[in-house]
């Protein structure tokens, strides 16, 4: 069965899952080779990024080996403990101080996925690097129908001063497309959906389809001629794929109106309120997470992050009863009372990668093996131990199995590794070819 990538109707298109029925053999030779499993699957790769460091020793297990046992903070990843392994030892020295003085946070942000120093400026002149995903990205032009996608649930920022002489563009993006240009990334979940069914987000066309009386039918009804067509020509299990599939994008647009019925506070003068960020942080998270699934589940693209929250972050989580700011907390933690609500935030965090990380481990791809199989998931944040301000021995967990070429299940800690030598054996699992550098890499990293 030849591949289709989307349904159709009524000036809206939506991505669809991988069935079985495709023929991946194919789809390989027409990726040509890059991004592709052995079996022709999709390979995918994407970056989470957690703000302010973790506690360490609720972190790192006592014993490194290969079966993973897993610390207090990782424990929501316990069902998925044979699809992810925890790397320790892994470093990113040009988020260190040197001779630029203070301004981790901005630092930890803007090296996380470049590997180079950021220039201490606050004003136009900033320079850091291109990130690891843009560099994928350009590999992959034409192979999906977005290159990469960028993801926040914080605030965009490309200019100002942020942190200790830093401009905001350093802590609020984590992707760079050049040293001097960092990808904007969407913060609003219903922006992320009309682009993902073929609606340009922000558009007349994407407006009149959520206000207008004759256009209220969701995106969904209005492919539903399309889907039936499809369904037979669908195998038993692919049209069980398919029905789940369409459940689940039903849920999402139902999500999405109930957040879009929040009242908002009023906007500044000539500013519009947004439209379609919940109110509530843990549903703004899980639509984000939402999106990214099902953007890798489609193939709409196959290179994506997500900033969970800029680093310096000092976010308070009342529905943890935590009224203090997270960066304020992670300083003093010596204090029983300051020490348990930082575990209390790092949990939160996890429970919600782990949450997405099944919704890849339910999906199936049309070799047999799950989206998570078939993927490489970088969770991790550009400070170590937030009361310390470092950038070594970072937080890191690697999920999936890159189609076969990982070893999850374990925990490997190496000491004085750079970050940048993890991003060269992704690329290299990528089949992006003649890469020998990147930031400051020393080499492959050979225990993944």
């Amino acid at each position: 069965m030849k591949r289709r990538d989307v349904l159709r109707g009524l000036g809206v298109s939506l991505g669809l899952p991988l069935f079985e029925g495709w023929r991946l053999p194919q789809a390989r030779a027409a990726a040509g080779g890059v991004a592709t499993t052995a079996s022709g699957a999709p390979l995918r790769m994407a970056f989470v990024y957690f703000p302010n460091g973790a506690q360490q020793q609720n972190w790192f297990p006592t014993e490194t080996g290969e079966r993973l046992t897993l610390s207090p903070t990782l424990e929501p990843l316990g069902e998925l403990q044979s699809e992810v392994q925890l790397i320790g030892g892994l470093d990113h020295i040009h988020a260190t101080a040197g001779p630029d003085g203070a301004g981790d946070h901005a630092r930890a942000n803007a090296t996380f996925l470049t590997g180079a120093r950021a220039t201490k400026t606050a004003g136009a002149n900033i320079h850091v690097g291109q990130s690891i995903d843009q560099l994928a990205a350009q590999q992959l032009q034409g192979v999906t129908r977005f290159a990469s996608l960028e993801l926040s649930c914080d605030a965009v920022r490309k200019s100002g001063g942020c942190d200790s002489g830093y401009s905001c563009a350093y802590q609020y993006n984590l992707s760079w497309r050049t040293a001097t240009q960092p990808m904007t990334p969407e913060t609003n979940p219903r922006a992320v959906f009309e682009r993902l069914f073929g609606l340009v987000p922000g558009s007349a066309e994407a407006r009149a389809a959520r206000l207008s009386p004759h256009e209220q039918r969701s995106l969904l009804d209005r492919v539903l001629e399309d889907a039936r067509e499809l369904r037979q020509q669908l195998s038993a299990s692919d049209r069980r794929k398919l029905d789940e599939y369409l459940h689940s994008t039903r849920d999402i647009e139902r999500r999405l109106a109930e957040a879009a019925n929040f009242p908002v506070p009023e906007p500044p003068q000539g500013v519009p309120p947004p439209e379609g960020i919940p109110a509530n942080y843990a549903d703004h998270l899980q639509l984000m997470f939402d999106m990214l699934a099902l953007a890798l589940q489609t193939d709409a693209t196959r290179v994506a992050t997500l900033l969970m929250a800029a680093d310096g972050s000092n976010r308070a989580f009342p529905e943890l009863g935590i009224p203090e700011g997270h960066h304020y907390l992670t300083h003093n933690q010596h204090e029983p009372d300051k020490h348990h609500k930082v575990g209390q935030i790092d949990q939160f965090y996890m429970t919600h990668f782990a949450r997405f990380l099944r919704q890849l481990a339910d999906a199936r791809d049309p070799d047999g093996n799950s989206v998570l199989h078939n993927s490489m998931i970088v969770y991790g944040g550009g400070i170590g131990d937030g009361n310390r301000h470092n950038h070594d021995n970072l937080p890191v967990v690697l999920a999936g199995h890159g189609g076969g070429t990982l070893r999850p299940g374990r925990y490997h800690s190496g000491r004085g590794i750079p970050m940048t030598n993890l991003y060269l054996s992704m690329l290299e699992r990528m089949g992006i070819e003649g890469v020998r550098h990147f930031g400051d890499s020393t080499g492959p990293f050979e225990h993944v």
